[in-house]
């Protein structure tokens, strides 16, 4: 436990004010109607909507959920949310204007505007729970958390105690302030944030138990766990946390703020964009920041802890108020920051605080949008006048932030509900990759996915089955055939739910493919039917963008990989395959705007 000092007292108490003040603020406008309170007015440019999904994205729980990664498997073992960034860079490129065009308020209301009858009307309400009510929690919770356990180590408080004072301020800030509030103060958090971890990681490399860069880098227990790429003589290694992740995860989970074909928050804003142009702006923005720049101060405090606090044990002897029940590897990010001096760690503090309210207020929001629109809206209320939909809004704000904070006390660590969010996503992504050009999915093919994925992967997380035939000693199958395995099974399911239900009418996939003009082989059947009957669905100024969006997804993965491996080996020392990436960063970037302009004039 630390003692802060008044200036560290000053800079959180500071920084409270200035979001409850915004908040109050935006109030007033984001009262008006539904539509400001959720996507505020659909005006906001792609800069600010990009730095919000950055902030939004730094929770108070990636600090930790990294420090747990490199701690248990090395830098090498970020692979299993690096590989995400072709799921990133596949929503700028092919994804973002559908979505803008699309023009719906959620993307819970995709569902009635590609589908038809009764199984849309169930899907859009069942995904809205689903999602916005359990998956939203259960992250929610995860965030919380972390909360709890800097909480703890840095200030020894209570979990209930941090629970309390952290969620307070966060509910009452987003019932207040809505989609703009957030967006508004998220500007703030992201530099409070980026300068209180690289302050962090600044410092603590150069403590007296680390000793500098130097005598971190070649330390005996970290000098293992250096590596970008995993072990290749490491079979089990390689395919948990290279190939699975890079074949196979990016494309076939739906995981929050990664979710293949967009969604979630990041579809929230950019629907909320001005344009297509600022949409597409916005996510690549957002990439580029997201995992170019942020890892590696994150990283070098889960190295540094490796030299202060080499295992649990070491943990538990410098923190004994912790339970064991919230004892791990996540634990050493907030046990370093307990060294920190008067001011930095003050600027920490409020850089986690930060973190931890634009990740919580965006999931608020985000989650009572589904509530207002797609539950309550549709299911109870279609007369509802626009002062009770914000009302509702902000009711169901501080609903979430209750079950998340219960939620929350009986968790143990981030790395845990990490790999059970993508077990119960395991198959859905390539559904959210195809709907959109592909004329024969269906509101069923959704539907059997969704329920297949959560069963199969029960079935193999809390039964004998998933320890038959993939325990770690005497399993059947490798232990990393498993998520293979959902994603086969799940597959194959829904493929068969696929051709054994109708297809959807001919009045709905003529209505979308007019709207969106998705384009491609898969909707040939449905536009040459169109014809047929006398009805044109194409725009004649259109042109088939996908080839050259994946072209430029590819040479935008180069690049983004290149920055943020060049600037790892920057740190090593090792300037010569450094200098040879940021050339690589260089090149791709031309080649990339080129082939950017060929679909579109300008893409900010």
């Amino acid at each position: 436990m630390v003692s802060l000092s008044t200036l560290d007292y000053a800079l959180i108490i500071v920084f409270f004010v200035i979001t409850l003040s915004i908040g109050i603020y935006v109030s007033k406008k984001s009262s008006k109607n539904s539509s400001e309170f959720f996507l505020s007015g659909r005006t906001m440019p792609w800069w600010l909507l990009g730095v919000s999904m950055v902030a939004t994205t730094f929770s108070t729980d990636t600090p930790n959920l990294v420090t747990d990664i490199v701690r248990t498997n090395g830098v090498s073992g970020n692979w299993v949310w690096w590989a995400f960034l072709i799921t990133g860079l596949l929503t700028v490129f092919v994804y973002a204007k559908l979505w803008r065009k699309s023009n719906v308020k959620t993307d819970i209301e995709f569902y009635e505007f590609r589908y038809g009858g009764k199984p849309a009307q169930f899907l859009r309400k069942f995904r809205a729970v689903y999602l916005g009510v359990i998956f939203n929690v259960i992250i929610m919770s995860s965030v919380t958390l972390a909360a709890i356990k800097i909480g703890g180590i840095m200030l020894g408080l209570e979990p209930w105690e941090t629970v309390i004072s952290a969620g307070l301020i966060t509910v009452l800030f987003s019932a207040l302030g809505g989609f703009r509030g957030v967006v508004y103060t998220d500007f703030i958090l992201f530099f409070v944030a980026m300068g209180g971890a690289i302050g962090a990681a600044y410092y603590l490399i150069n403590i007296p138990e680390v000793g500098g860069l130097d005598a971190l880098l070649s330390n005996e227990n970290v000098s293992k766990k250096l590596s970008i790429l995993p072990d290749f003589n490491n079979t089990n290694a390689l395919i948990t946390l290279f190939i699975i992740p890079l074949a196979v995860q990016w494309w076939s989970s739906w995981y929050p703020g990664a979710e293949p074909g967009g969604g979630g928050y990041i579809a929230q804003r950019m629907l909320a964009a001005k344009d297509e142009n600022h949409a597409i702006g916005a996510t690549f923005f957002f990439n580029i920041m997201h995992y170019a720049l942020r890892p590696w101060p994150w990283i070098l405090v889960a190295l540094a802890s490796i030299v202060v606090f080499p295992d649990l044990a070491s943990i538990q002897e410098a923190f004994p108020n912790i339970t064991e029940s919230k004892l791990g590897h996540d634990l050493a990010y907030s046990a370093m920051l307990t060294k920190l001096p008067s001011g930095l760690l003050g600027l920490v503090l409020t850089s986690l605080v930060a973190a931890y309210m634009s990740t919580i207020s965006t999931q608020l929001n985000w989650g009572s949008s589904y509530m207002v629109y797609d539950f309550y809206k549709q299911q109870i209320n279609p007369n509802a006048s626009e002062k009770k939909l914000v009302f509702i809004g902000r009711v169901s704000t501080v609903v979430l932030m209750v079950l998340s904070a219960l939620l929350a006390l009986l968790l143990q660590n981030a790395l845990q509900l990490f790999e059970v969010l993508l077990m119960f996503g395991a198959g859905t992504g390539l559904i959210f990759i195809l709907r959109w050009f592909w004329w024969r999915i269906n509101a069923w093919s959704e539907i059997t996915a969704m329920f297949a994925s959560g069963i199969i992967s029960i079935l193999l997380k809390l039964t004998p089955i998933g320890v038959y035939l993939f325990g770690v000693d005497s399993g059947v199958f490798a232990e990393y055939y498993q998520y293979p395995f959902v994603v086969v099974i799940t597959t194959i399911i829904w493929l068969i739910a696929t051709y054994a239900t109708q297809p959807e009418s001919k009045e709905v996939l003529q209505q979308f493919y007019k709207k969106i003009q998705p384009g491609g082989p898969g909707w040939k059947k449905v536009v040459f039917e169109a014809e047929e009957q006398g009805i044109s669905l194409k725009n004649n100024n259109y042109v088939w963008s996908v080839p050259s969006g994946l072209l430029a997804m590819v040479l935008g993965c180069v690049l983004i990989y290149s920055c943020m491996f060049a600037t790892g080996y920057y740190i090593y020392g090792d300037y010569n395959l450094a200098f040879v990436l940021t050339v690589v960063a260089l090149v791709s970037g031309l080649f990339l705007i080129k082939v950017w302009k060929r679909v579109s004039s300008k893409i900010l």
